[in-house]
């Protein structure tokens, strides 16, 4: 028996070595690229470049052949890389006299350094070394997978197989948690020194109860666990939306190349449970809820444990999401278990207050989630004055449970994962005390209203969207317009007292009191009044939607429409052209960059004002011209908002208006 152990182990790093890894080529790995976002249309789309480690040059050839590359030649144009190496003198990694290893000029030894400058050297020196990069650009229906871009990776007791495409490491479908009872909390999955598939995204959980997948991108592999901190990079853990009932971490909008290429992060995307197979809270003392946090917990801990080998930072971590994904950073932020498991948060249109949003943010007790949803649940499924309802429910089909008319999908109070009704602001040892970013579009609510029908009145639609029509009392802050279009007035206003009420005034409270007591270190607020619909959910169209011109026949963002929901979202991972939005104006593209280099300067250094060095090196010169355009002022006409109104703020407040975007400094 012992002899077939070692034959199989043995058989096993056969096979791992065939597929290359940063181990067997006993060199980091990292892609540098000009990445302006606009992907194979780039200009830049030719360029980029592999970084190895520094080695002689009859093994620098070797070795970018065995990657399917070879070494970059100064014939592809010095300019095509002379910020990915001002890049590295930046970062400290490298200074400015270094030298690289380049293709041989008429077959002599031939190194670069960061000014271009070309020199013959031995070729016995040590010298990191340039390979060219042409592995393809990956879009939402195609993606390279054949043996000349995989890559491998030793994490977690497993051989990870990814690939790599023309601007990140991509490894999809890892597992992080095993398969798991129904309404059992899920455990960190640890391998057993096998070979594993991360070339596709693993089932979502509306596809399987079987679901516990993550997604990693990445620009940086190091070749073994001992390579220095310093060269690991902050990583973004990234919490999809949908209600807590729908999404997925393979939502190909919420794609991480991008913003992992040119942010320099490592970007992680998780599955969750949803719905009443992850948040069902029953009163029989054993099915106390919570499971699709407590999913996030553990794909969280994965992450801390094994990110290492991906070329992530796990002391840098930065949890965020949008709408419910908010909410469930909300909840971390609460939750005793998952304290002191990441360095920054950020909270995108986060929920509660008024109406439907109530329930994001405030917690009901077990008692109370029976009262609204578990009684129905039970009775629906016959499981009700049975010796144990959980076991009756674990006996139906998955589909019968998530085909019921009754949904859990509310947060409780378990004295485990969430201890108090509400994250609680008044008292610091209750909630991780790191750097938010919160905010919302401009126009947040007017997705959660439906149309009024002709004839409505606007108390009867107020009250028919759970808003309260005695709002309407103060005409200083809901005038209703008085237009030709009367549907469209009474919409209007009552968009504007549900973003107020779901979304903007419960994340401006957040963020003044958790500054205000001591809570957040930093916190940093943020409004989108630029937006770009989802395809695939654009509620009351076309509301939500850039009108559309002649002139601009895919919509004109400077005129007057509803900045909805989501909107943010194409901006925020850089995927406009990836998911085939074409640019409505010339201001599309620079302010998603601005946007992207915002949120990962925040991952980067607790700070969403980008680095001007950083900037500089990398040639970002959108985002420098906006970032000397903010300057320090708070001159920006804001509703509601002003810095004189809350000048105890901190910092910085970020303001996104127009077609540009602007940093306010509220000092």
């Amino acid at each position: 028996m012992l002899l077939k152990f070692f034959s199989f182990t043995y058989l096993l790093v056969t096979i791992a070595s065939a597929v290359i890894s940063p181990g067997s080529l006993n060199s980091d790995l990292a892609i540098l690229i000009q990445n302006d976002l606009q992907e194979n249309v780039s200009p830049w789309a030719g360029s980029g470049i592999l970084l190895l480690d520094p080695m002689p040059l009859k093994r620098a050839i070797q070795t970018c052949q065995s990657l399917g590359e070879r070494l970059w030649s100064i014939e592809a144009g010095f300019s095509d890389i002379e910020n990915d190496l001002k890049y590295l003198v930046y970062q400290g990694d490298k200074n400015k006299r270094q030298r690289y290893w380049i293709a041989s000029i008429h077959s002599t030894p031939s190194t670069i350094d960061v000014n271009g400058r070309v020199k013959k050297t031995s070729s016995d020196e040590n010298l990191p070394v340039l390979c060219t990069q042409t592995a393809p650009y990956s879009t939402p229906t195609f993606q390279d997978i054949n043996s000349s871009w995989q890559i491998a990776v030793r994490s977690n007791n497993e051989y990870i197989t990814g690939f790599r495409d023309h601007l990140s490491f991509r490894f999809l479908g890892i597992r992080y948690a095993g398969p798991t009872e129904r309404w059992k909390y899920s455990q960190l999955h640890k391998g057993s020194n096998t070979m594993v598939s991360a070339l596709n995204y693993g089932s979502t959980c509306l596809e399987s109860e079987d679901c516990f997948f993550l997604n990693v991108w990445t620009p940086y592999l190091p070749r073994s666990q001992h390579s220095p901190k310093r060269k690991l990079k902050p990583v973004m853990f990234w919490i999809h939306g949908g209600a807590f009932t729908s999404g997925s971490g393979s939502d190909t909008l919420m794609d991480g190349s991008n913003l992992a290429s040119r942010g320099d992060v490592v970007v992680v995307t998780i599955n969750y449970r949803l719905g009443t197979l992850g948040f069902l809270a029953l009163d029989d003392g054993e099915t106390n809820g919570n499971y699709g946090i407590a999913d996030q917990i553990t794909a969280l801990n994965w992450v801390r444990r094994n990110i290492r080998d991906f070329g992530g930072d796990p002391d840098r971590i930065t949890i965020f999401g949008q709408s419910a994904g908010a909410g469930s950073v909300r909840a971390l932020l609460a939750s005793p278990q998952a304290r002191g498991k990441f360095a920054g948060a950020i909270m995108q249109s986060n929920l509660g207050g008024l109406g439907y949003g109530t329930t994001y943010s405030k917690y009901y007790t077990i008692a109370e989630e029976m009262e609204v949803v578990g009684k129905d649940i039970l009775t629906l499924t016959n499981c009700t004055g049975v010796s144990s309802p959980v076991k009756c429910l674990r006996a139906l089909p998955a589909a019968t449970i998530t085909g019921l008319d009754a949904v859990a999908r509310y947060l409780v109070v378990d004295g485990k994962y969430l201890e108090t009704s509400q994250l609680d602001l008044t008292y610091p040892e209750k909630t991780a005390n790191v750097p938010l970013m919160i905010g919302t579009t401009r126009d947040d609510g007017a997705a959660m209203i439906g149309y009024p029908t002709a004839n409505e009145t606007i108390q009867t639609f107020l009250n028919g969207s759970e808003m309260p029509s005695s709002v309407l009392s103060n005409s200083k802050l809901f005038p209703v317009p008085s237009t030709l279009n009367k549907t469209l007035d009474i919409f209007n206003t009552t968009a504007h007292i549900a973003t107020d009420g779901i979304f903007r005034c419960i994340d401006q409270a957040t963020g003044y009191s958790g500054f205000e007591n001591g809570i957040f270190p930093e916190v940093f607020f943020y409004e989108f009044n630029r937006s770009y619909q989802m395809l695939d959910w654009s509620p009351n169209a076309p509301v939500c939607d850039a009108p559309i011109t002649s002139e601009y026949p895919h919509g004109d963002p400077n005129q007057e429409y509803f900045k909805c929901h989501s909107g943010e979202l194409y901006y925020v991972f850089g995927n406009l052209l990836r998911q085939g939005r074409p640019l409505r104006d010339g201001f599309d593209l620079p302010f998603e960059q601005y946007v992207l280099d915002l949120w990962t300067s925040f991952a980067r250094t607790g700070r969403p004002t980008p680095d001007s060095g950083f900037l500089e090196a990398r040639g970002y010169a959108n985002t420098t011209r906006q970032v000397e355009l903010a300057g320090n002022g708070c001159h920006l006409d804001m509703e509601i908002i002003d810095c004189t109104v809350y000048s105890g703020l901190p910092k910085w407040w970020i303001w996104m208006k127009g077609s540009s975007a602007r940093l306010c400094n509220c000092l």
